[in-house]
Parts: structure tokens; C-alpha cells; sequence
């Protein structure tokens, strides 16, 4: 009996298990790709401590005066994210060839940390920021990340640097918090980024309804110019993302606006004149409708126009709450109404106020915060807008009081995320 080939030609079967092996001593383990781990931080404290503004201080209003330390953590395309660090604020060291300087490989998010009156460090919904922020950055060709353990680096943050810069002496007051990823690197070619690098920092931010130091104090409501032939964002486009792509060409706009003696642009889209945003903010109207119904109205997530603003999503499901009919929140300035959120226009919103069914307009953001609208020039013609008591729609003055109290620990909610402090 033969019990191998003679011939010394090797079977199929023979084939298939050399092969095999052999693919099997050529493969070069890939490494593993580290995904974002907070556990793993490294903190270098500042040797020399920056200054301190004053609350509502010229240095407040210059907006650079940013606190001593700042995150900063590498990924690279083949290790992952790199360890997360806390060191001293400072400058950036990037190649001439960083690919954000080239191809607008960058995403950012605000938001803000609060000195409640009950002496206690808090985030606002931090976990819709973070998520968010991933889906900014895949859409920039950036790397994703566990949004959970960005938002443990985020708490680790402000532990370091909340009591010196919020200090329990002076509640009621907060710093803005910017985290940011960009495409870094040496390589130039038009092609996703190998090196990115994701920092935050945190910076005293002005109360924008209460006067510059030494000015006088401005009139209640915000004063808005309609766009016209600019667009800011179209359907399926990246105005759902917080690009710095959405923001640098608006300016060209916000800046003439600002010429013009209005506060911000008022982003409409298409022949119609479909609203979408006001500046960086998300715009609401409370009319009734042609049959009576009260109505607080928004532009719709639908079509990737507009952001989905942490604010936007927290009015939306407080008035949902409180001002549904029979809610302990209602007043005699307040009735019950319902919550929509659809395509609509500023022919609509000019009808309403002409014939007397315009109850308020207002803005919300992490910047405004929410804000009412006394006015908006559209095809050059000043609309005034109701105001309510003279500072605003009773409305927008109830949404404003009811987040300020989650923020600064008067009322007890989920939204309020507290920050252990040393």
C-alpha cells in the first residue's frame, strides 16, 4: 500500500494546509487600536497659576482668558487614542501641513460648568455634548470615541480647575467649556487625517443680557436680519454638525448685521424662506394658530439643516412638561399649548404678527442662552415683535428661570450633573 505521493506532487488537501501555514507565519499581528480611556489619565499640574478675572470684567468680555490647565489627547491611525492628559494651558505646537489648516478637518462643542447656590460644581446634560461631539467628528472624516469616558476626562477637568475658578465664594456664576478635535499631522495629502488631536479648555464667558462694563444697558430682546441671498446650511449638508465650515462663512453676514445694528443673522432657506437658525442658536415662535390653537414652533432635526442644540432639546421637553394643560407651571400669562416641530417660514411668521396671533419669538443656545426677540428686518421692513412684560414673553421668561434653577442647584434634576471637587 502507498501511504505518500511518489511523484512528490502535493494533494488539494496538502495545498490547502501549506497554504495555511504559511499565510499563518507571514501575518504580522495588527495592533490594537486603543479606543478613549479616562482611567488611563496622566495630570501635570501648572507651576504658575494664570489670573483670575473678575466677574463681568473687561478680561471677561475679551474672551481669552482661559484657565490654567487643558485636555489634550492624541489618536493616531494606528495605536488609537493615545493616554489622555490634563497639563498647564498653553500653545499648540502643529506642521505647516496639519490637515486642518488645509481641508477643515475640525469639530468643537460648548457647553458649560456651573457654581450652584448650593455651593456644588455642575455640567449640564454633558452626555448629549459628548455624543454629539462624536457624530461632529466622524462627519469630518475624525475619529469617534466612547463619549462616557470623554465626559469623565471632562469632570476630571473641572475638578482641577472649578474651585479656583468658581469658587463657592461666587455662585451664580460659570465657565464656558470648549472641546475640540483637529486634524494634525505632517501629511498634506487630500486624504482623511493619521494624527488628530482632541483638547478642551475652559474660559470665563459674558452674560450677553447684562451690559459690557461701562456701557449702558442695552434693550431687552435681540434684533435679527433676515437673510437673503446667503445660506448657511442646505439638505444634505453638514448644518446638522458643529463644524467650524458652519461658522467661518456666516460671519461675512453676522458681521454686516452687526454694521447694521443687529445682534445676529436670521437663517433662512429656499424660495419660501424657511427659518432655521438665528446665528448659532436655535429659533422658537409662540403664535396661535389660524384656528386658535396655541403652538410653540421650531424648525424640525429632519433634512440635516440645523443643530441639534442641547438647549433646543431641553426647551422642547420642558414645554412639553410644563406647559401641557392642567401642569401646576401654567399662569394667568400662560396658557396650556403644544409643542411642533415642522418646516415653516417667515412669511408665516409675518402673517401671524399682522394679524395679531404672534404671542413671542425667542432664541436658545449655549451662548445666548435663551433670549428673546424684540425684532427681525425681513426684505428690509423692522418687524416688532411682542415682548411680553417689556423683557421678554412670558414664555421665554418661565424656559430661562426653570433651566437657571437645573443649572445652579435650586431645583434637583437628572440634567444637572455634579462634578466632585478635591
Amino acid at each position: 500500500m502507498m501511504t505518500g505521493n511518489t511523484n512528490g506532487v502535493q494533494s488539494t488537501s496538502e495545498l490547502v494546509q501549506s497554504g495555511i501555514a504559511a499565510a499563518k507565519a507571514h501575518i504580522k499581528e495588527e495592533p490594537k487600536i486603543q479606543d478613549l480611556n479616562a482611567s488611563n489619565l496622566r495630570i501635570t499640574r501648572s507651576a504658575v497659576l494664570r489670573d483670575v478675572p473678575e466677574p463681568n470684567s473687561k478680561e471677561v468680555w475679551s474672551v481669552n482668558s482661559c484657565s490654567d490647565h487643558m485636555i489634550s489627547v492624541k489618536w493616531t491611525e494606528d495605536a488609537g487614542w493615545h493616554t489622555p492628559e490634563i497639563i498647564p494651558y498653553g500653545p499648540l505646537t502643529m506642521m505647516p501641513t496639519a490637515s486642518c489648516l488645509h481641508y477643515a478637518t475640525q469639530c468643537f462643542e460648548g457647553m458649560k460648568v456651573y457654581r450652584g447656590y448650593d455651593g456644588k460644581l455642575r455640567f449640564f446634560r454633558p452626555e448629549k455634548n459628548c455624543a454629539r461631539l462624536v457624530m461632529s467628528s466622524t462627519r469630518v472624516s475624525l475619529p469617534a470615541f466612547d463619549p462616557l469616558e470623554l465626559e469623565k476626562l471632562l469632570k476630571a477637568f473641572l475638578k482641577l480647575d472649578g474651585p479656583r475658578w468658581l469658587p463657592k465664594s461666587r455662585p451664580g456664576n460659570f465657565l464656558y467649556v470648549r472641546p475640540a478635535i483637529i486634524g494634525n499631522g505632517e501629511q498634506l495629502g487630500v486624504t482623511a487625517p493619521s494624527e488628530v488631536l482632541l483638547f478642551v479648555i475652559a474660559i470665563p464667558w459674558p452674560d450677553f443680557s447684562a451690559p459690557q462694563p461701562g456701557a449702558p444697558q442695552p434693550e431687552p430682546g435681540l434684533k435679527l436680519l433676515a437673510s437673503k441671498e446667503d445660506t448657511r446650511a442646505w439638505p444634505g449638508g453638514f448644518g446638522y454638525a458643529k463644524v467650524g465650515a458652519n461658522y467661518g462663512p456666516a460671519f461675512v453676514s453676522h458681521m454686516e448685521g452687526r454694521k447694521r445694528g443687529y445682534d445676529q443673522i436670521l437663517w433662512l432657506f429656499g424660495k419660501d424662506y424657511h427659518i432655521t437658525e438665528a446665528g448659532a442658536s436655535n429659533f422658537f415662535v409662540i403664535w396661535k394658530t389660524k384656528e386658535g390653537k396655541l403652538e410653540l414652533v421650531t424648525a424640525p432635526l429632519e433634512g440635516k439643516i440645523i443643530l441639534d442644540g442641547i438647549h433646543r432639546r431641553s426647551v422642547i421637553e420642558l414645554a412639553r412638561d410644563r406647559f401641557a394643560k392642567g401642569s401646576k407651571h401654567l399662569t394667568a400669562q400662560m396658557q396650556s399649548l403644544d409643542v411642533v416641530e415642522r418646516v415653516y417660514t417667515m412669511i408665516e411668521v409675518e402673517e401671524a404678527l399682522k394679524e395679531g396671533r404672534l404671542v413671542e419669538a425667542f432664541v436658545s443656545g449655549t451662548a445666548y442662552f435663551i433670549t428673546p426677540v424684540s425684532a427681525v428686518n425681513f426684505k428690509e421692513q423692522e418687524l416688532e415683535l411682542p415682548m411680553g412684560d417689556g423683557e421678554g414673553g412670558y414664555y421665554a421668561i418661565a424656559l430661562k428661570q426653570w433651566l437657571k434653577d437645573i443649572m445652579y442647584g435650586n431645583e434637583d434634576h437628572r440634567w444637572g450633573v455634579v462634578i466632585d471637587e478635591e
